[in-house]
């Protein structure tokens, strides 16, 4: 009731009507939540519903709840400073340390992109039985293309579209698929840890909590020109930012569900083992119908694209970070960022034997980096120099520091599991 009441107080009332004011700042949520609607989390969310049915959707819960709460965390900072992430570790954090945090930080962008850039190769082939690694050079034309020509905003059109797209396509998916809903509920909300099943809680963690989205939100959120010398202006930018955060998350949330809700549905419940993308789409043919197999791979192609391009522009985020400046495509800093990020991705593709597979390992790498990202970020929002009267509150700082606590936990549970 109370986020209700919120959401009712971000409508102004002018005479009779109210404004629709909060739906001109909808956006950069939607850019994140791209990032973690992405082919990584389709490989480790089938993976995860096909392998363990129902039981690991409260993970999809607490990964969201996380993710409300970073999101939200490194937006504030973008908002208050006029800073990125990337340009605040610049600034506040001895030089070795930063670049050696920034780095990182790259090989997760390039990480990222080669799931992203795969996905959509993986889609390709499916629709048009393009072989991967054409199909991957293909992808990464059109996502550099996409970057170096259009402005921001013109992404971010393309990008909420997309997300429409992939959106309906569950949609429709899940009004096919015989989904236990009581089993499901239950789920979402009870632990649990199957026996050999920490390889794909971490790969689902590494899959919704990106590291490059935390570098990425800090910058986008600035696209809607704050006026950082105006108090009143950027309470209000926050109190905006918080709604679009929780909107698109929720939005994440339900797709990412979804995703498990359809393989355990289908793939679980028949007692079939998904080792690749192309062998889930085959196999929801003669279960679901033609349609769901083609729309299946359509989804997977926006995906994989939509994802790409926000990958790319984190990698030149992150770049131009390194060098005390905010991302801009016009400047060879970002251009760099972003061409390293989605070429450097590219490479590996070809070099990789087991497409799936490469999917799982690359959102578990993802995971083994975020927690050099989130306490770097606790550090920097617990900064009075840096953040003023908008500095991390203690009962935020406890709650971050527990997320952060259990993504490193997770972490040595996985490197236990390799012992």
């Amino acid at each position: 009731m109370k986020f209700f009441r919120f959401i009712r107080k971000l409508f102004d009332k002018r005479g009779d009507k109210p404004s629709l004011d909060f739906f001109r700042y909808l956006g950069p949520g939607l850019l994140v939540t791209v990032g973690f609607i992405d082919p990584g989390n389709w490989a480790s969310n089938i993976a995860a519903g096909s392998e363990f049915g129902y039981s690991l959707l409260w993970m999809v819960t607490l990964s969201t709840i996380m993710l409300i709460i970073l999101q939200h965390n490194v937006a504030h900072l973008g908002i208050v400073t006029g800073k990125c992430l990337s340009e605040a570790v610049t600034e506040k954090l001895p030089k070795k340390l930063g670049r050696g945090i920034l780095s990182t930080a790259m090989l997760a962008s390039v990480s990222t992109s080669l799931a992203e850039i795969l996905g959509a190769a993986i889609a390709l082939q499916m629709l048009f039985n393009i072989p991967v690694g054409l199909g991957a050079v293909l992808s990464t034309i059109l996502i550099l293309f996409m970057i170096y020509t259009n402005s921001y905003r013109k992404i971010e059109r393309w990008i909420i579209g997309f997300v429409s797209i992939i959106g309906f396509s569950f949609l429709y998916e899940l009004t096919i698929a015989p989904i236990e809903w009581g089993t499901a509920a239950k789920a979402w909300v009870t632990p649990s840890m199957p026996e050999g099943s920490i390889l794909i809680i971490m790969s689902v963690l590494g899959a919704v909590v990106m590291p490059h989205n935390l570098f990425l939100h800090s910058e986008i959120i600035q696209s809607r020109q704050w006026n950082l010398q105006d108090d009143s202006v950027i309470k209000k930018q926050l109190k905006f930012e918080f709604a679009d955060t929780i909107f698109s998350m929720i939005v994440g949330w339900a797709i990412n569900s979804a995703m498990i809700l359809l393989a355990a549905s289908t793939f679980f419940s028949n007692s079939m083992h998904v080792e690749e993308l192309q062998q889930a789409q085959s196999m929801l043919t003669p279960l679901l119908g033609k349609g769901a197999g083609m729309v299946f791979a359509i989804a997977l192609l926006f995906a994989g694209v939509a994802s790409s391009i926000t990958s790319g522009m984190a990698g030149g985020t992150i770049f131009a970070g390194i060098y005390g400046e905010p991302y801009d495509i016009k400047d060879k800093h970002s251009q760099w960022g972003v061409g390293i990020s989605v070429i450097a991705a590219l490479i590996i593709i070809m070099f990789i034997k087991d497409p799936f597979q490469g999917l799982i390992y690359s959102q578990m790498i993802l995971s083994v980096q975020l927690p050099v990202t989130i306490f770097t970020q606790i550090y920097l929002t617990s900064n009075k120099k840096l953040m003023g009267k908008y500095v991390n509150s203690m009962r935020l700082n406890v709650l971050l520091l527990i997320i952060g606590g259990i993504v490193t936990y997770l972490n040595v549970r996985l490197l236990m599991s390799f012992l």
